[in-house]
């Protein structure tokens, strides 16, 4: 069973009992992908890290030519 057939059993059952719907499969996605986000900026600030740019340094180090 996956996420979409769950949620369309909630809603039949929240219908039938009278209680409140279930949010949509991916309605918080984007906020959370934003809480994750602000949460490791202000992780990388208490360690005196930049607060920005960790992804871009970290790519730019992995994709640059290693040096024998």
């Amino acid at each position: 069973m996956n996420a979409l057939h769950q949620y369309l059993f909630d809603t039949y059952r929240a219908a039938r009992t009278g209680e409140p719907v279930p949010p949509a499969p991916g309605t918080h996605d984007v906020a959370v992908l934003r809480s994750v986000r602000d949460r490791r900026r202000f992780e990388r600030v208490l360690a005196g890290r930049p607060a920005r740019g960790g992804l871009r340094t970290a790519l730019r180090r992995r994709m640059r030519p290693r040096t024998p």
